[in-house]
């Protein structure tokens, strides 16, 4: 089959159990140039030096007309992983002032305490049921409570942020389809109304500071601060990064323990063992599998391939991280991994923002899960996965606990 039909078929929903063998079909080539016009690259190195290589924008503005993801251009607002330097810098310094060093150095690490009460909760929450769904039950109310305590979002409001992150998350796909024109304009809606949500929410914390994100964000006046409309469009893009990466990771991270159950069994006896599990998770199970959103601003080459000045570039990560010619033995998942330089967080630049959240979440659910669950077994393999390839994850992963 042709490598020009790649992509599609890695979009594919009937392809998101196990999209891994596309990916190996695809590391044949430098860059597969596709129907659409767009770009594939999955090589390790490759994708690495496009993360970081300064004549790829993110900025959609850049595409020529006609080529996937023109259209969207102007949908979204200034969201910073949207935008390049020096606009992109400047919103995303301001934003990390209220996240981490050296303006908040404590911030996540304040964070354990409650992040370990919201853990044994849920997984309180779990006891007595034979038969629980690992997204429903924990790996998605984790994540977004979380978030939503960051931010300072009011806990009755979870539900309303569930189905606008929903519609938000649909329409992030590299190709079309005959639902594209439904998702966009179901995604508009709920960018609208989230966003009048955050507005509002942003002019109470003006008046009444509390010591969550938002209020830090609001008062910091620290080059010119951010306006009302940065503010909102990046509380929203925080929100949605905040948890779905997460949620994937936690649920990819148990489905593959479950289908190693001798890891499994050796975190259990040692725990201390979890972070470098993680980083192989994320290298072994990426939670973003694409990034469909870089262009060249001038023509370049990727290995031998000249793609031309404004087509879209789609950067497998989930292919990088499983490429051969940078990790031995790629389709093993071990858990101590040495010299695990994986890109499943990104990196350069647009690297994710919230990583060293994410990272202590996922430890903290798995190692609580894989101590308190009694004999976890899986229900269903491959569960039914989500149907958005980005973003890629199971919808519900159903496990026996008797």
């Amino acid at each position: 089959m042709s490598r020009a039909q790649l992509l599609e078929r890695i979009t594919d929903q009937s392809n998101r159990a196990n999209p891994y063998p596309l990916y190996e079909e695809l590391r044949e080539t430098p860059a597969a140039l596709q129907d659409n016009g767009s770009y594939l690259v999955g090589r390790y190195y490759h994708v690495a030096a496009l993360l970081h290589d300064p004549r790829i924008s993110s900025d959609l503005h850049n595409r020529r007309a006609g080529m996937p993801g023109a259209d969207r251009a102007d949908n979204g607002g200034p969201a910073f992983i949207r935008l390049d330097p020096p606009e992109h810098d400047r919103l995303r310094r301001l934003t990390t002032r209220q996240f981490g060093p050296p303006h908040m150095p404590g911030r996540v690490d304040s964070m354990r305490g409650e992040l370990a009460d919201l853990v044994t909760t849920l997984v309180d929450n779990l006891e007595g049921k034979d038969r629980i769904d690992l997204v429903d039950d924990f790996a998605y109310p984790f994540p977004v409570s979380v978030i939503c305590r960051l931010l300072g979002v009011p806990r009755e409001e979870e539900p309303r942020f569930h189905v606008w992150a929903d519609a938000l998350v649909a329409s992030i796909e590299p190709t079309r389809d005959s639902d594209s024109d439904a998702k966009m304009k179901a995604a508009q809606q709920a960018q609208m109304e989230m966003g009048m949500f955050m507005a509002g929410l942003i002019e109470e914390r003006r008046k009444n500071p509390g010591d969550d994100m938002l209020s830090g964000l609001a008062a910091d006046h620290h080059e010119g601060g951010l306006d009302t409309l940065e503010l909102v469009t990046n509380s929203i893009m925080l929100f949605i990064a905040g948890h779905e990466t997460t949620v994937n990771l936690i649920t990819n991270g148990m489905l593959t323990l479950l289908r190693n159950p001798g890891e499994l069994d050796r975190l259990k006896r040692h725990p201390e063992l979890m972070p470098l599990a993680v980083e192989e998770l994320l290298r072994f199970e990426p939670p973003v599998h694409l990034v469909p959103q870089r262009t060249p601003i001038v023509d370049i080459e990727v290995g031998g391939v000249t793609v031309p000045k404004g087509s879209p570039i789609v950067l497998a990560l989930a292919s990088a991280n499983r490429d051969p010619k940078r990790f031995t033995d790629p389709d093993r998942f071990v858990p101590d991994r040495a010299d695990n330089q994986h890109l499943g967080l990104g990196s350069g630049i647009h690297s994710c923002f919230g990583a060293p959240l994410a990272r202590l979440e996922g430890q903290m659910a798995l190692n609580e899960l894989i101590r308190r669950l009694p004999n976890p077994r899986l229900v269903e393999d491959p569960p039914p996965y989500r149907p958005n390839p980005v973003l890629r994850g199971p919808r519900h992963l159903m496990v026996d606990c008797g």
